[in-house]
């Protein structure tokens, strides 16, 4: 099993977990039911995902099949940025529990630090970025509401945990001066070309664990073609990381993988492969050398690929500016 980290709100949560961004719908439910049965037990979903319903098919197979105990398990999902009123908060996360078939999220996080416009689950869902066609409508939904509403999902048992997702150092000093329960978790764009250290630094002073995403970098956003991802050497095929691989007889993925969490981050890898799941799974087995860890790191180049401005022609939404 994975090692586990403790979180502020006194539970454990893995170490090692499984990234449900884009899973596509007709596996997803295969896919969590294999990633269980290959050791899983943390699964990191959203509403923007689109595929909650699915996955939770295979969560439900898995419990039937005993080889899984809901309380074994550690669901995670987010709050879409078009339900940050107070008000649309719960609603909102009874659906997605709901569509998870599910009682309680163990995490539930705020996906951006961005309020859009209300759009109605019934009139299109997952919601997206746009109000309608290409238009992007700003809501008016303060952190420190959303915050509030979150807040009572921790109270009503929706949730047991509640945290953040591509917050910035500013405004998660904001939201420590409201909060009176403080964020359990910052979810971030984490890989070698994105250090983000200043951040990491203060996510350590206030407690707050740290979850990478996109960890193998690029890799992630090809299919997208963005010019920058593009342009890239994959890191996988990176020499200097091949190197480090060999040296401990490790794959390149595992390395990137471990110079997370040997700094004490969690990771949320996805893969549809049953060996590579085992061998994501695998990456703590072994110790980077402190020389092997400043080498990746210095890879740093604050090149930061999930943005919206990456994804879609906007002039509204500078969320990393």
């Amino acid at each position: 099993m994975a090692p586990v980290i403790k979180l502020n709100s006194g539970y454990d949560m893995p170490q090692v977990g499984f990234g449900l961004w884009k899973v596509d719908n007709a596996v997803a439910a295969d896919v969590v039911y294999n990633a269980i049965k290959a050791g899983y037990r943390l699964f990191d979903g959203a509403c923007d995902y689109g595929n909650e319903v699915e996955c939770g098919k295979g969560v439900a197979r898995a419990i039937a099949e005993g080889i899984v105990k809901r309380e074994e398990l550690f669901i995670v999902s987010k709050l879409w940025n078009t339900f940050h009123d107070g008000d649309k908060v719960e609603p909102i996360v009874r659906k997605q529990l709901a569509d998870w078939g599910i009682d309680y999220f163990d995490l539930y996080l705020i996906h951006f630090p961005v309020a859009l416009e209300y759009v109605d689950p019934s009139v299109r869902y997952p919601p997206g970025w746009h109000y309608q066609g290409d238009e992007i409508r700003p809501g008016k939904a303060t952190i420190q509401e959303t915050w509030t509403a979150m807040e009572s999902l921790v109270d009503k048992g929706l949730s047991r945990s509640i945290g953040v997702s591509n917050f910035q150092a500013q405004l998660i000093y904001d939201l420590l001066r409201y909060a009176r329960i403080r964020p359990a978790t910052l979810q971030i764009e984490h890989h070698p070309y994105l250090v983000q250290q200043e951040l990491l630094n203060l996510a350590k002073r206030e407690g707050i664990a740290v979850t990478a995403y996109s960890s193998f970098g690029p890799a992630s956003f090809l299919e997208f073609n963005m010019k920058h991802a593009v342009a890239l050497t994959p890191l996988i095929e990176n020499d200097t990381i091949k190197a480090i691989a060999n040296k401990h007889g490790r794959t390149p993925s595992q390395v990137l993988l471990r110079w997370a969490t040997q700094r004490g981050l969690a990771i949320i890898p996805k893969t549809t492969r049953t060996e590579l799941m085992v061998s994501n799974l695998q990456s703590v087995d072994f110790d980077l050398t402190e020389e092997d860890i400043a080498t990746i790191t210095a890879f740093d180049r604050n090149l930061r690929f999930n943005q919206p401005s990456n994804y879609f022609p906007t002039d509204l939404l500078w969320i990393f500016g």
